[in-house]
């Protein structure tokens, strides 16, 4: 940054998503997701540093060369739907223009009537109506653009799918459209992929402030605060019974109309400014002075970052 200052936009993002499943990664604005997408494909800005590994099969995404990723990453190993897919489409090309050519790089179908009946199928898949295919970007809604942008990014059949606010701009039937349809899309094997093998399935990384899409697509929730994952957990104990175990997971869900329509505390802390300890620790109404020092992400409670989770009912803590 200027100055010679550094952010830690994202720190200790350890998780794994396996052929088949969906793992639904939520958290405020600003506090890393999309960040971390871009990353796995290797379209963050100059000025960004990586360590680690980010592995998909035998190559490390992170040390992945611009050659590699363009060539044989981008399309083809990981789709993407964009956050802003306005800014994605081409701006002087019909969609349909954009459809087929899609098709043509990534399956291989040749021939006008081919391509032009398989990029209405793909049209189809994301619930872009046929009758819009031939309009430019600027002519969509910002919904009929999330939907054009959804359908190139399953075109490819890529074995990992990176959706990035898929339901921005869409009512709740739409929204209940493409969560099904990119469920159906997980399922799908992947013999007729790049990798030319069956894996059982695609692996789907869904990021989304929407809770009630994350719970009707989710298999397992990644929750991020501040840069940092603070929990991961199934989905099915996430969204019932017993619930987030971290504070401020379980700030989100009362946030929603539908459960206690309560808003979280204060305000996220500057990424370029974090506290020694934990970073909600502010927020919290269950912080003492044990959260001045970060939480042992190696500890007792290894898929939560907190130093007093919330416990099933009926479970006491237990002291050392």
């Amino acid at each position: 940054m200027p100055g010679g200052r550094h952010v830690a936009a994202v720190t200790d993002a350890h998780f794994d998503v396996a052929p088949g499943e969906c793992l639904v990664l939520v958290g405020e604005s600003g506090c890393g997701k999309s960040v971390l997408a871009s990353a796995l494909l290797g379209l963050l800005p100059s000025n960004a540093q990586t360590a680690g590994s980010a592995r998909l099969g035998g190559l490390d995404l992170l040390t992945a060369g611009e050659r590699t990723l363009a060539r044989t990453v981008r399309g083809r190993m990981i789709g993407l739907i964009p956050q802003s897919p306005a800014a994605h489409l081409t701006p002087v090309r019909t969609i349909r223009s954009q459809l087929e050519e899609t098709v043509a790089q990534l399956t291989g179908v040749r021939g006008r009537a081919a391509l032009r009946t398989a990029a209405e199928e793909a049209a189809a898949r994301a619930a872009y109506p046929g009758g819009h295919l031939d309009r430019y970007p600027h002519e969509l809604s910002g919904g009929l653009a999330q939907r054009a942008a959804t359908a190139l990014a399953l075109v490819g059949g890529a074995p990992l799918l990176l959706a990035d606010e898929p339901t921005t701009g869409l009512d709740r039937d739409l929204v209940e459209h493409t969560v099904d349809e990119l469920r159906r899309h997980l399922h799908t094997p992947t013999d007729d992929g790049p990798s030319g093998t069956d894996t059982g399935g695609r692996a789907l990384l869904v990021i989304t402030h929407d809770l009630v899409a994350a719970e009707r697509i989710a298999d397992r929730v990644a929750v991020m605060y501040a840069g940092r994952l603070v929990e991961l957990a199934d989905a099915e104990g996430f969204f019932g019974s017993p619930g987030p175990r971290h504070p401020y997971s379980r700030g989100l869900l009362r946030a929603l109309p539908e459960r206690d329509f309560v808003p979280v505390p204060g305000m996220p802390p500057e990424l370029g400014d974090l506290p020694a300890g934990c970073a909600f620790a502010a927020r919290c109404e269950r912080a003492t002075d044990a959260c001045a020092s970060p939480p042992d992400p190696t500890g007792t409670h290894r898929a939560v970052a907190c130093h007093h989770p919330c416990l099933p009912e009926g479970v006491r803590a237990r002291t050392p």
